[in-house]
């Protein structure tokens, strides 16, 4: 699954490395993610909130393809442009958009639920709630840190969130 995130910036954060999501109406960072199935992160690119998803789709499955050649398919949210399946086409990858129902009101998509639940995952990390970072590649580091956090406390069968310890 591909998708972005923006989130705001801290006021150490440099202007040059800032945008403004006007859709979203906020002025800070967007994170460009590529999930599994699963939900677990492959890839992580961190741009101004300004820059397009489209923009940031294209670079994350250039890193995916290099990295992880057996994907195959790809799933993307309802704001990636054609030009990114033309992209996908050209590494091998069929990307396919996963479309909102017309329906008002909340209705999970199994699909996109799954990348979905990984910003929920990030968003449980104080630090990731809003970007601290100065440099993007710190905060790309801060989310790795976060995933492995996730993981290893699925393998352990730790259901503590962060910060907080069991309760016996």
């Amino acid at each position: 699954m591909v998708d972005a995130q923006s989130v705001k910036t801290s006021a150490n954060v440099a202007g040059t490395s800032q945008g403004i999501d006007v859709g979203k109406k906020i002025k800070g960072r967007k994170r460009h993610l590529v999930t599994d199935t699963l939900g677990l992160v492959l890839a992580v690119l961190i741009t101004a909130a300004n820059v397009h998803d489209t923009t940031g789709g294209k670079l994350l499955l250039d890193d995916v393809a290099a990295n992880y050649p057996g994907v195959t398919k790809a799933w993307a949210a309802d704001g990636y442009q054609n030009s990114i399946f033309n992209h996908g086409a050209l590494l091998g990858i069929d990307v396919e958009v996963v479309q909102r129902p017309r329906a008002k009101g909340f209705e999970p998509l199994p699909k996109r639920w799954v990348i979905e639940r990984t910003f929920g995952w990030l968003m449980q990390h104080r630090r990731l709630a809003r970007d601290y970072e100065a440099l993007p590649q710190r905060s790309r580091t801060m989310i790795h840190w976060a995933m492995a956090d996730k993981m290893s406390r699925e393998l352990t069968g730790e259901s503590a969130p962060p910060g907080e310890s069991k309760r016996t």
